[in-house]
């Protein structure tokens, strides 16, 4: 089993079950103790903003600040650079915790050794 787990996520309120599925398996790969970092490009970027995934609804899913909280807790979330330029959100923006990257980052963790990579 890889020892890292890299999830970008694309899809946002505009695709609620592709969008609640990376934030679900990014959660339970932390609590599985695998080292995870997970992306939010395209749609999801918004989610990097305070309150923005308390209005994120699906049935039978769980909750999108739960599962952002523990990804905070024990593993990394990244919100693109190009994606957040896009909407014109800034560091000083997003949630705490929250950091702000491009693409040779994301490339960097995805090519690690023991390294698995899962967009959404």
């Amino acid at each position: 089993m890889a020892k890292k787990l890299v999830i970008k996520v694309t899809a946002g309120a505009d695709a609620p079950e592709r969008c609640s599925q990376a934030f679900t398996v990014a959660a339970v790969a932390v609590a599985s103790g695998v080292d995870v970092s997970l992306w939010l490009t395209g749609e999801s970027a918004w989610f990097a903003l305070p309150g923005r995934a308390a209005e994120f609804e699906l049935p039978h899913a769980a909750p999108l600040p739960d599962l952002i909280a523990s990804l905070l807790a024990g593993g990394r979330l990244t919100l693109c650079t190009q994606c957040a330029a896009r909407r014109e959100i800034t560091e000083k923006d997003v949630i705490e915790g929250v950091r702000i990257a491009g693409a040779q980052v994301f490339v960097q963790e995805a090519l690690a050794d023991d390294t698995q990579a899962l967009v959404y």
